[in-house]
């Protein structure tokens, strides 16, 4: 086999791994996935993320096109990228929100974290996440511009996730976060890379840099709150950061590309 059929064969192989992985697509794969794989795939995920926010605009331009108002197009837009999730990082979101707002110490927010029931700082966090992305999408209106968003938003905001991981030490040694360790740094560069190229295409130039420090200033403040609460990221703490990257990408193309 060349040299150029197995590294195509490989970046198939990370693709399909991110995709399998972040959606519950129906996808087949002939090996088990384990967590070293998801780390070194994960430079895929702005792809994925740029296929998730297609999901949501292809449902957002029938139900625009059907006479639906903005608002209820983005509530289904936004229902429909849930479907294709399996709200995968708002569980994150949620649990993160209980463990940090609840817990006592370092092992009590832990434990609360791992607990799969959702308490009150998680329904608020979900519910303020929810409202946040669902009217900025809402704002923006014009369908095409509603594309540009989705799919800028949810690919960045997955883009950052590998640099986070980098950067931020694992708070505890299980878990996916722990079994995923530390992307390589290819594989951080290759994500961010496509994050720009993405939210550049979106937004264009200047759009960009406006998105790529409002993600460093999140995810900053998001590491720096990580380590104060438990010492650093799990796999639930990545959830959260890409839910909060999300919004915020989201809230920044409602300011420019609303009618």
């Amino acid at each position: 086999m060349k040299v150029s059929d197995a590294l195509f064969y490989r970046l198939a192989a990370d693709l399909k791994i991110s995709v399998a992985f972040c959606t519950r697509l129906p996808l087949s794969h002939s090996t088990p996935v384990e967590g070293k794989d998801v780390g070194r795939a994960s430079w895929a995920l702005p792809i994925v993320g740029a296929i998730i926010g297609g999901v949501g605009a292809i449902v957002y331009w029938i139900a625009f096109r059907l006479g639906l108002h903005a608002t209820l197009a983005a509530a289904l837009a936004l229902a429909a990228t849930l479907i294709a999730t399996g709200c995968l990082h708002e569980d994150g979101l949620a649990d993160t929100s209980d463990g940090f707002g609840g817990g006592k110490d370092i092992g009590q927010k832990l434990e609360i974290m791992r607990d799969s029931r959702i308490g009150t700082y998680g329904v608020c966090a979900l519910t303020i996440s929810l409202i946040l992305s669902w009217d900025a999408v809402a704002a923006i209106v014009d369908p095409l511009a509603v594309t540009m968003a989705l799919i800028a938003a949810h690919a960045s905001a997955r883009a950052a996730l590998p640099m986070f991981m980098g950067c931020v030490p694992q708070a505890r040694s299980d878990g996916l976060s722990a079994r995923a360790g530390q992307p390589p740094p290819a594989t951080i560069a290759g994500a961010t890379l496509l994050g720009i190229v993405l939210l550049t295409l979106a937004l264009g130039p200047i759009g960009a840099v406006v998105g790529v420090l409002l993600l460093a200033s999140a995810d900053t403040l998001l590491g720096w709150l990580s380590l104060r609460q438990i010492g650093g990221q799990t796999g639930d703490v990545i959830g959260a950061v890409e839910q909060v990257n999300e919004t915020v990408i989201l809230l920044a193309c409602a300011a420019l590309l609303k009618a």
